[in-house]
Formats: C-alpha cells, sequence, structure tokens
C-alpha cells in the first residue's frame, strides 16, 4: 500500500523524481445515513452548529474513498500519488458519492543512478527511501 508521505496534491514531489506514470487511480464510496441518523442529525440541525453525525459520516467515507484510492495506486504499480483531490456528488436523495482520484507514478530518490523503471508493486515500493529519524 502506497505510505501517505508519498500522496500529495502537487504535481510532483520535492527531492524525487517521477520515473514512470502508471496513471489515473481513484477511490470511490457511495453512502448514506440511516432513518435514525437523520432523525437524530434533524435535531442537531434544529439546535444549530456543527451536525457532527453527518461530519463524521462524511470524515468516514473520505477515509475509505482514500484507502481505496490507495490500493488502487499499489495494483497500478505505483509508489506515489500526484494530483490528489476529493469529489462528492449527490446520487439520489440523502445518498452520497465520494470520489477520491489521482495519477499513480513510480518515483525515486533524485541523484539515483539511471536505470530502467520498476514496475510491480513490491519492486516500486522499495524504490522510495524512508527518511532518517531525527536523532
Amino acid at each position: 500500500m502506497i505510505d501517505t508521505r508519498f500522496i500529495t496534491t502537487a504535481l510532483d514531489l520535492e527531492g524525487y523524481r517521477i520515473v514512470q506514470h502508471c496513471g489515473v487511480v481513484r477511490g470511490i464510496v457511495v453512502r448514506s445515513r440511516s432513518a435514525i441518523g437523520n432523525f437524530a442529525a434533524g435535531i442537531q440541525t434544529f439546535f444549530g452548529g456543527n451536525i457532527s453525525l453527518y461530519t463524521e459520516l462524511c470524515e468516514q467515507a473520505r477515509q475509505e474513498a482514500f484507502e481505496l484510492l490507495r490500493q488502487h495506486a499499489s495494483e497500478a504499480g505505483g509508489n506515489a500519488i500526484i494530483g490528489m483531490r476529493y469529489d462528492a456528488n449527490d446520487v439520489a436523495a440523502g445518498v452520497t458519492e465520494v470520489l477520491a482520484y489521482g495519477t499513480a507514478v513510480v518515483v525515486e530518490l533524485r541523484g539515483k543512478a539511471e536505470g530502467p523503471p520498476r514496475t510491480s508493486a513490491t519492486q516500486a515500493e522499495s524504490q522510495i527511501a524512508a527518511p532518517s529519524p531525527e536523532v
């Protein structure tokens, strides 16, 4: 699975160079709140402020879409995702689609010897050098 440190909304990763584009990847989740949940959220709406039941639902849907995005990018052979974005749309009354998308790429540290890019997910992940712990 792609390390979250290598997922960015930018179109590059500072200190790394893109050696292969693996294509557009996405994670999609379609969610609805139960009738009981809608009733409880309606009560919160009546009093105003943050509607925590809906906030929780939205956060869970985004997290699930993000995890599916990471999985799809790994399966595509990437070790990083650039241009990552979220989108949400109503599919039906009370039903929302959350989409996380971006471009899966293989990156390696700048200055590494030139060579053919590795393409399998395991090989692609091995190209990223983990940051050294601060002492």
